[in-house]
């Protein structure tokens, strides 16, 4: 479900921790102009969403259960890179400044896209959101703590050991046209660097889950399942999908 498109792979392949002063000035005059008052507090809704963070390393899997998990317990599904892209494509302002940022080379500001999931979450009908492959870094994670006012009550990490990302990646032909042995190593290694410290905060305040994501997919899922059956937020929650049943334990 989070779709890799040649176009942001700059954005991917610059996300080293040697790259995270990069631009300050720049970056905070933008994060600024699209934010405005990003202190405010969010409008509260009838109740406080039900938030899923789902994580994983290119090649883990976490897509294909992302659309089990979004079918199956009516969530509403986000993704930072697929809302990145849309701005670009509607040839926005924003846009136009997230693609010379991506073309320098430069990461876009947290800010900026935790301001685009927050726009999202608050116009959304629905309580209950499964936000894919994000945060991705510590940064990511501050920002939306302190923007959006909210914490996730779930975190789903897909443990994927790297030979296995390594071979998924280039078996399925989805991936970028560069993708080869070299970079795949290369991604998952900063995908470490950078998501790790995100796994162990959440894992410290136990709402990390970890899934085994080695084998079939039906299997994975299986592991899946429990979780969202045991909070009852998603049963009490507003706009469940009539098409779609939670399932019991």
């Amino acid at each position: 479900m989070w779709r890799r498109v040649t176009l942001l792979s700059p954005m991917i392949s610059s996300s080293s921790r040697s790259q995270a002063a990069f631009g300050l000035t720049a970056r905070k005059s933008f994060a600024t102009e699209i934010i405005n008052s990003e202190e405010r507090v969010s409008p509260s809704k009838e109740k406080a969403p039900f938030i899923t963070f789902v994580l994983g390393g290119p090649g883990s899997g976490k897509g294909t259960q992302c659309e089990r998990i979004v079918e199956t317990f009516g969530l509403t599904h986000l993704s930072a890179g697929d809302l990145l892209r849309r701005e670009i494509a509607l040839n926005t302002k924003n846009g136009a400044t997230i693609l010379n940022l991506i073309k320098d080379g430069k990461i876009v500001p947290s800010e900026v896209t935790v301001k685009l999931l927050q726009k999202e979450l608050e116009s959304s009908d629905s309580s209950k959101f499964l936000i894919d492959g994000f945060p991705r870094t510590e940064e990511n994670r501050v920002a939306f703590e302190r923007i959006v006012r909210a914490d996730p009550d779930v975190v789903l990490f897909f443990d994927c050991p790297e030979e296995e990302m390594v071979k998924r990646v280039l078996n399925r032909n989805q991936g970028r046209v560069d993708d080869n042995i070299t970079t795949m190593r290369k991604r998952l290694k900063i995908f470490e660097a950078l998501n790790r410290p995100v796994i162990e905060y959440y894992k410290n305040k136990g709402k990390l889950y970890t899934i085994n994501a080695v084998g079939d997919v039906d299997d994975i899922f299986q592991q899946v399942l429990p979780i969202f059956s045991s909070f009852e937020q998603l049963k009490e929650s507003r706009n469940v999908n009539p098409k779609t049943s939670l399932v019991e334990n």
